[in-house]
């Protein structure tokens, strides 16, 4: 059943069962720059525990992580359903290690909103595969190098029928194994939904730059390899790759949409403070939930209005793309993938 919301400029139609969205503008009015009424979907970090502890992780998760109460979710996601909010992506730290994990998907599905998450593949079992299938929409599996526990991993979850995609982190190192599973994809691939490739930013405990992905002949290859299409999974991106998708591809820009982050989306981290982005958390620009509300600080908060500002005041405004990629990513504009570098 679609669940339709209608404004004065535009409608937005979602359907829990599929995923299928839609944002359409009403005749005669632009497409929306950002739902003032609310985010269509919030991110949250329920826990920034993780016994993988990866020195790459932009959250320095750990086994000394912190978990989100219950009490502060239930608050949280009342509020959510009370904005219309269609989706939530749950993730951490690993998310489904969160002692209350299984009441959280519960508790999400019941208020009227769809529950996905992103699991590191550690700590899934009966119970909480079984609650993935009853209440979310999808889950996603962290792709990290060697990458030799995803076969694994991916077959216990199939083996629910679960609608699972992989996101793999696209650096200048992973490039090369992406471009092989492009090229020839293993058959342990062949059952999952969709890769969601995401572009590497340069933050964490650890910061390499070498990492940023930059123009090279392995970057034309793999959008390439994207654009002859073919594979047995779906391929996505996330709106941090706009640019490059814009410079090194031929799909139409009516496909692409630009940083979603204080114009449909927000942050709310494991500590209850909300932000326009994830990669926004070191910046202690976080505003506290507990002491305002959900609608108050989308629309109010100086971090969340700047933030828009940036996106609609973008420093390359002479850029032939501008319109669509609005100057890439707003926190970290060297992984944006310009081919021409403006004056």
């Amino acid at each position: 059943m679609l669940v339709k919301h209608s404004y004065p400029e535009y409608q937005t139609w979602f359907d829990p069962a599929s995923g299928f969205f839609a944002r359409v503008e009403k005749p005669g009015f632009p497409e929306p720059f950002w739902a003032e009424t609310g985010p269509e979907l919030i991110d949250i970090s329920i826990t920034n525990w993780c016994d993988r502890e990866c020195a790459f992780c932009y959250r320095s998760s750990s086994r000394k992580g912190k978990h989100m109460p219950l009490e502060d979710y239930r608050m949280l996601i009342s509020q959510a359903a009370e904005l219309g909010v269609f989706q939530v992506a749950l993730g951490g730290g690993n998310p489904n290690q969160h002692p209350d994990f299984v009441e959280i998907l519960r508790l999400t599905r019941e208020s009227g909103i769809v529950p996905n998450y992103t699991t590191n593949g550690c700590g899934l079992n009966d119970a909480i595969l079984d609650a993935t299938r009853e209440y979310c929409g999808a889950m996603a599996v962290s792709a990290y190098p060697p990458y030799d526990y995803l076969p694994e991993v991916l077959r216990s979850i199939q083996c629910y029928g679960l609608k699972t995609n992989i996101h793999y982190i696209l650096s200048s190192r992973s490039i090369y194994n992406a471009i092989d599973w492009l090229r020839e994809s293993p058959e342990w691939l062949h059952a999952i939904n969709a890769i969601v490739f995401l572009n590497y930013k340069p933050i964490g405990p650890v910061v390499d730059n070498d990492k940023l992905l930059s123009r090279s002949d392995q970057l034309q290859a793999f959008f390439d390899l994207v654009g002859q299409g073919g594979f047995p999974f779906k391929v996505g991106f996330d709106s941090c790759s706009v640019s490059g998708l814009l410079q090194y591809t031929q799909f139409s820009s009516r496909y692409f949409d630009f940083c979603e982050g204080a114009r449909f989306s927000m942050f709310v981290s494991e500590e209850m403070k909300a932000y326009p982005c994830s990669f926004m958390v070191e910046s202690g620009e976080g505003v506290k939930v507990r002491e305002g509300n959900l609608l108050d600080i989308w629309q109010n908060a100086p971090v969340f209005s700047q933030f828009r500002k940036k996106l609609q005041h973008p420093v390359c405004d002479e850029c032939s793309l501008i319109d669509t990629c609005h100057g890439g990513c707003p926190i970290f504009p060297d992984i944006n993938l310009c081919l021409v570098d403006e004056d």
